[in-house]
Parts: C-alpha cells; sequence; structure tokens
C-alpha cells in the first residue's frame, strides 16, 4: 500500500499532533476551571437541565448518563491529562490501534462537554477542535507513516475555514468590499489585546492594506494548499504568518493557533523518515471508509458557500465531523459595553455608592490595559460582548448572573477579576449600565494614561435585589 501513506509528512504528523494535542490541553483547562460556573449545578445555565430535556441522539454527551459537578469535573481533568500525555508521545509508546483509541478519548470528552454547553460553547472553534481532533484518531503513530486521504482531509479543512471566512465576509459587510473594516475592527472586537491600541491607530491605508491581504489570503491563497509542493507549503507560511498577525492584534481563544496546527499539517520537513512497515490491511479499510464518509458529508458545508445566504459557524451533525466556519461577516462600529455595579446602600440612589465589578477580560476601567489570554478562552467575558450588543443575546444567562452576584456566589465570582465587597458581604442592589468606549488617542494617552474613553448610554438593568429580601432598618 505505497500509494496510501506519506513517507515525507511524518514529521509534518508528529509535529501537527503534538500542537493539537498542546490546543486539547488548553481547551479542556478552560472547561475544568470553568464549567462549574457556567454550566453546574448552581451554573449560570446548568448542563443538569438541559439534557433533560435535550434528547440524546440531537446531542451526544457522556454527561446524558450522569452528571454533576463532580463527574464534571473529573471529564474535564481527565481530558487535561490524556492531552498533556499525548503532548509528550504516549501514542507513539502504544501500537497503533492504541494509539488510535487514546486520540478518541478527547475527541469524546470534549464533544461531551461541547453538546451540553449551550451559549457558552457556541463558538466556530469548538466545532473546528472537534472536526480536526476527530481527523487526529486516524493520522496514525510511528507504526505507521502518514496516510494521504487524512492529510488531504486536513487541508480540505483549512481551505473551508479560510475560504469561508473569505467568502461571509464579502457577501456580508461593505466595509469589507471597500476596505475600511480595519478601521473599526481592532477597536470593536469582542476582547481586544495588549497591542489591539496600537493596531487601531496605524494609519488608514495601511488599515487598507491588512485587509486586501486578508482577502487575498482567504479567498484565493486557500486554492494553492492542493497545488504541488513547494507551493502548498508556500501557502500554508502564508496562512501562517497572517494567523500570527491576528494573534498579536487580538484575543480570539485558540481559533488562530488550531489554523496555524492545520497549516503546519501542510508543510513537509526535509527530514528522512525512520523506515517503518507498511500500513495493515484493517487500518487502510478503516481510514478509506472514514475518509468517504466525512467526502460525502462535506456536500453540506459546500452547499452552504456557494449559497447566497451562507451561515457562519454551522454543525450539520451531533458529533461536528464537518462543519462550516467564518467570523465577522459585519463589523461594529461602535464599541459598548455592560457595567455591573453594586451597591450596599438601603436605597439605590443614582449618586449612591456604586461600586464596579472587574473582569478578567473585557474591558472595564479605562485606566486598565488590555491583557492576553489566547489561545486560554474566557467565556463569559466573551458573552458579555454579545450582551452589549442587544440584551436578546444575554436573556437565558443575565438574571441568573445578577442573583449569583447578590449572593456573593463564589464559584461565579472566580470568573471575574475582582469583586468590590467583601465575601461575607454581598451588595443589596446590583445594576447594569451600558457605555461607549473608545480607545483614545495618542495625545489623551499620554496626557490621562487612559488607553479607554468611555461615555454612559442608558441604563441596561435597573437597581436588582434578591426577591424576598427586606430594606434594613
Amino acid at each position: 500500500m505505497g500509494w496510501f501513506t506519506a513517507p515525507d509528512y511524518w514529521l509534518s504528523r508528529l509535529v501537527f499532533q503534538r500542537a493539537l494535542a498542546g490546543v486539547y490541553l488548553v481547551a479542556f483547562l478552560t472547561a475544568a476551571l470553568q464549567f462549574r460556573a457556567l454550566l453546574g449545578e448552581r451554573g449560570l445555565l446548568p448542563a443538569a437541565r438541559f439534557v433533560a430535556r435535550v434528547p440524546f441522539r440531537r446531542a451526544p454527551s457522556l454527561f446524558h448518563l450522569h452528571c454533576s459537578d463532580r463527574f464534571c469535573a473529573a471529564c474535564a481533568w481527565t481530558g487535561c491529562a490524556v492531552s498533556a500525555a499525548l503532548a509528550a508521545g504516549a501514542d507513539g509508546l502504544l501500537p497503533l490501534w492504541g494509539g488510535m483509541l487514546l486520540w478518541l478519548v478527547p475527541w469524546a470528552l470534549y464533544l461531551s462537554i461541547v453538546n451540553v454547553g449551550q451559549t457558552w460553547y457556541a463558538f466556530g472553534w469548538e466545532s473546528l477542535l472537534l472536526e480536526v481532533g476527530f481527523l487526529a484518531v486516524f493520522l496514525g503513530n510511528d507504526e505507521v507513516d502518514p496516510p494521504v486521504v487524512v492529510l488531504f482531509l486536513l487541508r480540505w479543512i483549512l481551505f473551508r475555514l479560510e475560504f469561508g471566512a473569505g467568502l461571509i465576509k464579502m457577501r456580508g459587510d461593505a466595509c469589507w468590499r471597500n476596505l475600511t473594516c480595519l478601521h473599526y475592527h481592532h477597536e470593536t472586537q469582542p476582547m481586544p489585546g495588549p497591542l489591539s491600541w496600537f493596531f487601531h491607530r496605524l494609519p488608514a491605508p495601511l488599515h487598507k492594506v491588512e485587509t486586501a491581504a486578508n482577502h487575498v489570503t482567504q479567498l484565493v491563497v486557500p486554492f494553492l494548499l492542493f497545488a504541488p509542493q513547494p507551493i502548498a507549503a508556500v501557502a500554508a507560511a502564508l496562512m501562517i504568518a497572517t494567523q500570527l498577525w491576528l494573534v498579536l492584534s487580538g484575543n480570539f481563544s485558540w481559533l488562530n493557533w488550531l489554523t496555524i496546527v492545520l497549516a503546519l499539517s501542510v508543510i513537509p520537513y526535509p527530514v528522512h523518515a525512520p523506515p517503518v512497515p507498511g500500513a495493515p490491511l484493517w487500518y487502510g479499510v478503516v481510514v478509506l471508509a472514514v475518509s468517504a464518509f466525512l467526502v460525502f458529508l462535506s456536500h453540506r458545508p459546500v452547499l452552504n458557500m456557494l449559497s447566497r445566504r451562507q451561515v457562519m459557524n454551522r454543525s450539520f451533525d451531533p458529533l461536528h465531523l464537518v462543519n462550516t466556519y467564518g467570523a465577522f461577516g459585519s463589523v461594529s462600529r461602535v464599541r459598548h459595553e455592560v457595567v455591573l455595579e453594586g451597591t450596599l446602600d438601603d436605597t439605590p440612589a443614582e449618586d449612591g455608592d456604586w461600586r464596579e465589578y472587574e473582569f478578567r477580560g473585557k474591558p472595564g476601567d479605562p485606566r486598565r490595559w488590555p491583557r492576553q489570554f489566547a489561545p486560554y478562552h474566557l467565556r463569559l467575558d466573551w458573552l458579555m460582548w454579545f450582551a452589549a450588543l442587544s440584551p436578546a443575546y444575554a436573556g437565558e444567562w443575565f438574571g441568573t448572573l445578577v442573583k449569583r452576584l447578590l449572593e456573593n456566589d463564589p464559584g461565579t465570582l472566580k470568573l471575574l477579576r475582582r469583586s468590590p465587597f467583601p465575601s461575607d458581604t454581598p451588595p443589596r442592589y446590583v445594576r447594569a449600565r451600558l457605555f461607549r468606549y473608545r480607545f483614545t488617542t495618542w495625545r489623551e494617552l499620554r496626557e490621562t494614561g487612559a488607553c479607554w474613553e468611555r461615555t454612559y448610554v442608558r441604563e441596561y438593568l435597573p437597581p436588582t435585589r434578591l426577591a424576598g429580601t427586606a430594606h434594613r432598618s
């Protein structure tokens, strides 16, 4: 079966697998540290309620068998341990079938989390990790050379990821077509990074160059992935460079890093492959059967890409085997932020002693410079960005968040950077106000030291207290 494998890509596979295991590790660590507060028994959207009303066939998950905070934590920390073992090369110490089963473990565990994660896990990079992670199961270990068909399917994912994102931009906001979207995007993106202020302050002509380069990378370069080498490797390198630019300009969870991991699988390295026996017949049959099935499933994302009503980040099956991707089909021109405040006052006056809650990543204090968190994902911070766009995005969970703040719930407070109240003294009232945020100019930064300037817009949620509580006399 010499036609079946590509010996020149054995080091590419090694790099890809170790890097993918690293992304898995970050994803499971995110779940381990945030799952209880977001989806636990007292979470903002409890997973137990979800599995009680949604059948297994619609959302396959281990949590249909048992759903408790301890079990969820065990799954997340097990995922961390297995991912770390894979990053260290544990699959290479096992027989081929054992290595495949080991790669199947994090995929099944993460699928279980995503399928009960509701709005907290409704991001494109969740499905992307599952789609890539499923293919990794069939990439083999040191006992066989990498299968050509699996390497091709990894390129197919990368093509759909980039080309789909390019199409959604061209069909969406007019600012992508007139090359002005990046006049706003660095300022209005969900979670700016430490360099976003500087990217925003680049000259307008350079922003247009950025946008044009993005179109070339997403609409032209993807086709070169299927060209002969070294053209395909050059195309992958261009994508890596673009993704590193995005890494520097903002916090997009592990989306950019996973795209880089996919691009690394395209590049053959000038290292002689160690001799290995030919692929066993059972392995070839399994790989070809799975690959044929995935190619068949690909017709749905292809039809979506060709459609004038193209949608972003959609899974077409409950196992997230083949998905469609895309981001920022429209770009906000103005940044709004929801600011949560609490008070100990018995009567919540407008000018009372209101104290602001500080989030880890989302803008708050105008003098606090944005931090770098990606590839770690601050899920509540991201959803607060959506809440500022429209209260409809927060309808399921925002009221529970306010209730947990009124209770000084320790799990919820761990999601924040700082609570303004002692652990034994919860606030009497919590309110939310909407502000417009903009990056300061160079002059304002020098004079005030603040990277943001904010202006009050309106009340988002009036002063609220726990039901059944009374004013103190």
